[in-house]
C-alpha cells in the first residue's frame, strides 16, 4: 500500500557534530512545510541537537524519543541513540566526535534494514576520525554495501545530470588495474536498473568515459580502453543495454555531450566528480544506487572552516531529502507496474 507523503519516514544520521551536518539538517526542517512531505527522525541525542539549535539561533521545536515507535508525524523527531554528553567544538577534527557519527550512522542503517525507516539521508562524516577497530570502512557507501542487499554504486545527481563511477575511492595509480570487463558490466548494469526503477527512465542511454587521455590513441597512451573497455561495452549493447563509448573525457562535458544521455559513467573519482560539482553548483546529491535500501547524502563534506558560524548552505541536504522521497515513490510505482504485467495486460484487453 502506498504511504501518504507525510508518513514516509526519513531517517537522518547526524554525521560529524563538529562540522556543518547538524546545521544543514536543522535548517532543512526549519521550514514546517517539509513535515507535509515526510516524517523526519534524526539519529543522535535530543539535548545535543537542542544545543546546536540554540547556538545557531534556529527556531524549530524538537521532539525527543527513545524508540522509533514513539515518533510523531508533523514533528522533527530526535531519536536518542546515546545518553551521555558530547564535547562539541565546531571546526575541530576530533576522534571522540567521530565515534558518535558512527553510532548515529550504524543505528540508522539498522533501522533501514529493519524497515523502521523508509529512506536514509546521511550528513557528512570525516573519513579519518571515524576509523576504529569496530569500523574500518572508507565511508558510508562501503558499510552500506556490506549491510544491505545489492551492489552499491555512487551516483551523483543534479536534475537530469547523473554521474556514476566505475571505481570510487581508489588511488589514481590503482584505477587501471581494477577496471575489468566484469566490473564494467556489473556497474553499468546496476546504473541501467537504477535508471529504470528509481528514475522512471524506460530505455536508458548511458555514456561511458574512457580511462586514458584520448581513449589511449590506439594504444599510444595505454591500451585499457581498447582491450577492456570497448569489448565490455559491446557485450552490454548486445545484451540490450544502451551503453555508448568510451568517450574522451576532456571535452565531453564542455561541449554539452552529457545532455544526450540519461547517465554518464566515469572511470574514476575525479574524472566524474570535478565536472559534476562544477555543473551542479552545490545542489548535487550523492545517491547510493544498486542497494535494496534507499540512501542519499549532500555532495559536500564537513566544512570545518565554516562550522558553527551559521553560514552553511543547506540546499544540497534538502535536495538529498527530496531525491530520497522521489526514489521511494518511484520504486513503489515501478513495483506496482511490474509485479504482475500479465494481469495488467489482461485488464487492458
Amino acid at each position: 500500500m502506498t504511504k501518504k507523503a507525510e508518513n514516509v519516514i526519513v531517517g537522518i544520521s547526524i554525521g560529524d557534530l563538529n562540522g556543518i551536518g547538524s546545521e544543514v539538517v536543522l535548517k532543512t526542517f526549519e521550514d514546517s512545510r517539509m513535515m507535509e512531505m515526510c516524517t523526519p527522525v534524526i539519529f543522535a541525542n535530543a539535548k545535543i541537537m537542542s544545543f546546536v539549535r540554540k547556538t545557531l539561533g534556529l527556531d524549530m521545536p524538537l521532539h525527543g524519543i527513545d524508540s522509533i515507535d514513539q515518533l510523531v508525524h508533523g514533528k522533527l523527531n530526535v531519536l536518542n541513540v546515546w545518553r551521555e554528553g558530547v564535547n562539541i567544538e565546531f571546526g575541530v577534527n576530533d576522534e571522540a566526535v567521530g565515534k558518535y557519527a558512527i553510532k548515529s550512522f550504524t543505528a540508522a542503517t539498522e533501522a533501514l534494514k529493519n524497515k523502521e525507516i523508509d529512506v536514509l539521508v546521511t550528513a557528512p562524516i570525516n573519513k579519518y576520525n571515524i576509523q576504529s577497530e569496530e569500523f574500518k570502512f572508507p565511508g558510508h557507501t562501503d558499510y552500506l554495501n556490506q549491510e544491505l542487499e545489492g551492489d552499491a554504486l555512487m551516483l551523483m545527481v543534479h536534475d537530469s545530470l547523473r554521474v556514476g563511477l566505475l571505481t570510487d575511492h581508489l588511488p589514481v595509480n590503482e584505477v587501471a588495474s581494477h577496471l575489468t570487463a566484469e566490473l564494467i558490466k556489473k556497474k553499468i548494469t546496476t546504473v541501467n536498473n537504477a535508471l529504470k526503477q528509481d528514475f522512471r527512465v524506460n530505455r536508458p542511454r548511458i555514456a561511458v568515459l574512457c580511462v586514458n587521455p584520448h581513449c589511449g590513441d590506439n594504444g599510444v597512451i595505454g591500451d585499457e580502453d581498447d582491450k577492456v573497455m570497448k569489448p565490455a561495452l559491446r557485450e552490454l549493447f548486445d545484451e540490450g543495454i544502451l551503453a555508448f563509448g568510451p568517450f574522451s573525457a576532456d571535452g565531453f562535458f564542455g561541449n554539452g555531450s552529457y545532455e544526450k544521455y540519461d547517465a554518464v559513467i566515469a572511470a574514476y573519482h575525479d574524472q566524474g566528480l570535478v565536472p559534476f560539482k562544477t555543473l551542479s553548483f552545490g545542489n548535487g546529491v550523492n545517491y547510493t544506487a544498486g542497494l535494496e535500501g534507499i540512501r542519499t547524502s549532500p555532495d559536500h563534506g564537513t566544512a570545518y572552516d565554516i562550522a558553527g558560524k551559521g553560514e552553511a548552505d543547506f540546499n544540497s541536504f534538502k535536495e538529498a531529502v527530496y531525491l530520497a522521497l522521489d526514489v521511494f515513490n518511484n520504486r513503489n510505482d515501478y513495483s506496482e507496474i511490474t509485479k504482475n504485467p500479465l494481469k495488467t495486460k489482461e485488464k487492458q484487453l
